[in-house]
């Protein structure tokens, strides 16, 4: 399945029914007078998040939403039957703007949570509202309204626990297989993860946390470099970041440096995400025969005071120790964020 996170849709509501101009006609019954039924309301257009979908792909095929416009009143005062309300799934986590001022209109973080796109119009009023003692023959109605029509941006934004962040093959694709059941592609080569991929962690029967594997940054992805910061928007909801350093010896470049180049890009894209919990992951110290890289990363984060970690995803060494550490850290940030 292909992976999409944005999307342009137009909605409208339907158009409410027209008010009926009737008379009450009946055998014996002389002044039967007006008995015009109202419209029904048009239905409304509503985005609803759903736990069953996780890309926005089907916006891709199909990007305008009508709903059902109401039915017109009729005789006897009969009111026509509202349209029925369009119901459109979104994965939760979509981010709703409205197209023309860029405006936040929803954010859908919660199952089942509703948006109202575009209502509909209301019904016209029958003739029968419009009788008095001076005017007791109303040859008239009111129509319809017509329903809203929107134009939106749908943007997805995966909720996850634990982002991983880190220059291409910095181990986040092997490290996410391993903590969980998600299995990503994975190679020697940059740009294996070319989509976000989430995985849920276990802790045990009762606790778990998700992680989003996020694709590779390069130095210059604020300018648009590499895959750019087309998918860190999957990371802002995020409460702990993990940095992923190779730290082995097929990495030339120094440790460092490559920890400064992922910090800088994520100090240009902003959104709060640099003062977030974060801490730096060494990876791939079984392939690590030199340890000067792994002794200067881990002095460099005491420096910083950044929690640091030294871990093995192919041999499982620091991968129980790094869980524990997560769930601490998050069970925490639930507990503040609770209180407030």
């Amino acid at each position: 399945m292909q992976f999409i996170d944005t999307a342009d849709v137009r909605v409208k509501g339907g158009d409410g029914g027209n008010g009926c101009i009737s008379f009450r006609r009946e055998k014996y019954v002389p002044k039967g007078g007006p008995d015009g039924g109202d419209g029904g309301r048009g239905g409304h257009v509503i985005f609803k998040a759903t736990g069953e979908l996780n890309t926005l792909l089907d916006f891709r095929y199909k990007r305008e939403y009508e709903a059902q416009n109401g039915r017109h009143g009729m005789g006897k005062k009969m009111h026509g039957k509202d349209g029925v309300d369009l119901i459109i799934p979104v994965p939760v986590g979509t981010v709703i703007r409205d197209a023309v001022s860029t405006l936040l209109a929803a954010d859908l973080v919660q199952e089942g949570q509703e948006f109202i796109a575009a209502r509909g119009g209301r019904g016209g009023l029958g003739n029968q509202h419009f009788a008095t003692p001076t005017r007791q023959v109303p040859r008239f109605a009111l129509p319809g309204q017509e329903g809203e029509c929107r134009q939106y941006i749908l943007e997805l934004k995966l909720l996850a626990d634990v982002g991983l962040v880190g220059l291409p093959n910095a181990g986040k694709s092997t490290l996410i297989s391993v903590l969980s059941s998600a299995r990503p592609k994975i190679a020697d080569y940059p740009f294996t993860t070319l989509v976000p991929s989430l995985g849920v962690v276990r802790i045990n029967d009762f606790d778990s946390f998700v992680v989003a594997d996020i694709p590779g940054l390069i130095e210059g992805a604020h300018q648009g470099t590499g895959l750019g910061f087309q998918f860190l928007r999957h990371i802002e909801r995020t409460r702990v970041f993990l940095h992923l350093v190779d730290v082995s010896d097929m990495s030339d470049e120094n440790p460092v440096s490559r920890y400064n180049i992922i910090t800088k890009e994520l100090e240009m894209y902003g959104k709060d995400i640099t003062s977030k919990h974060h801490a730096v992951l060494a990876t791939k110290i079984d392939a690590a025969s030199d340890e000067r890289r792994l002794d200067m990363l881990r002095e460099y984060c005491k420096t910083i005071d950044i929690d640091f970690f030294a871990i093995s995803a192919a041999t499982g060494s620091g991968i129980r120790e790094i869980v524990w550490y997560l769930a601490q850290i998050l069970d925490r940030a639930r507990h503040e964020t609770n209180r407030h």
